[in-house]
């Protein structure tokens, strides 16, 4: 009891040292200040979308957050996959390490803390098994935002693209009335309220503080959030960007096959739930079928 005891104390205070010494700040490295410069320059143009989400953050998970970002700079991790789908679902990378470390301390110490309730109730158990699983539950709370993270990109990817055909013939009605591909593009992408007409405006709004063409940004912004289809768009209106004809067709087009490939998946998806349901149904038939027949089997045995 006494060694449960000391041994529970031990890594609660080891774990409580980690998390103050994350907490402290430290005299950052040259690589450090460097990696900070280099993520200060790509932050404005994503500034409106961030800001949005760390009003909600804490400031512990924040500082922690910083702390970890500050050690994985300096080392030279980068993520540069982990930091491209939080940008797409507006979160900032420290806010996502210090809600993993956390989780990851909690899962940690939930059964030495168990063990301690059962120990005061009269409940002896060997040390060995909540040692392990506290492991193993610091391991799975650690990967849980991850598995959040990626439902949550890919939801987000599919609206991307859904209203990435909605902006293609918004642009296509406006090159109908005349206006120039830039004109018609920024035209197009403030009709729309949502997200992703959002980050479309706001990159095109940067095409004209930084001097470059609205297709190289909208294949920038392509590039960054990973949807191939905005990618596609700029590499076809970077050819057929003087030509208004061409580009109406081109943009029809286009937004045809995305709604084409946006049906077929949803009726691939309506087929799999479909299967889904079929052997929830079979299996439900089945139970059904063993508890009439049990007690039939039942007796035939005792007789």
């Amino acid at each position: 009891m006494m060694t449960e005891a000391l041994v529970i104390g031990g890594v609660t205070g080891l774990a409580l040292f980690l998390a103050v010494f994350a907490l402290i700040p430290r005299r950052a490295s040259l690589a450090g200040r460097i990696a900070a410069f280099d993520a200060s320059r790509v932050a404005p143009l994503h500034k409106s979308v961030i800001t949005e989400e760390t009003g909600n953050e804490s400031a512990l998970t924040r500082r922690l957050g910083g702390a970890l970002e500050g050690f994985c700079s300096e080392l030279g991790w980068e993520f540069p996959s982990l930091r491209a789908n939080l940008r797409l679902t507006g979160k900032s990378f420290e806010s996502f390490l210090g809600t993993k470390a956390l989780l990851g301390l909690f899962g940690l110490m939930v059964p030495l803390f168990l063990l301690s309730g059962l120990s005061l109730l009269g409940l002896h158990l060997s040390f060995i098994v909540p040692v392990w699983a506290g492991v193993i539950f610091a391991v799975v709370f650690f990967f849980l935002p991850d598995l959040e993270l990626r439902g949550e990109v890919e939801k987000r990817r599919r609206d991307f693209r859904h209203a990435i055909g909605a902006f293609l013939d918004l642009v296509a009605m406006n090159l109908s009335g005349g206006r120039g591909v830039p004109e018609a593009l920024m035209a197009a992408s403030e009709i729309g309220d949502g997200w992703a007409f959002l980050r479309i405006r706001d990159a095109l709004s940067n095409a004209r503080l930084t001097g470059q063409t609205p297709w190289q940004t909208l294949g920038q912004l392509g590039a960054e959030v990973r949807v191939d289809e905005l990618r596609d768009l700029a590499g076809a209106l970077s050819l057929v960007a003087e030509d208004g004809a061409k580009v109406r067709e081109s943009l029809t087009a286009r937004a045809i096959s995305l709604r084409r490939k946006e049906l077929a998946e949803l009726e691939g998806q309506a087929a799999e739930r479909s299967q889904s349901m079929l052997v929830a149904q079979l299996v439900m038939a089945g139970a059904f079928l063993v508890f009439l027949i049990y007690p039939a089997v039942q007796t035939l045995l005792h007789s």
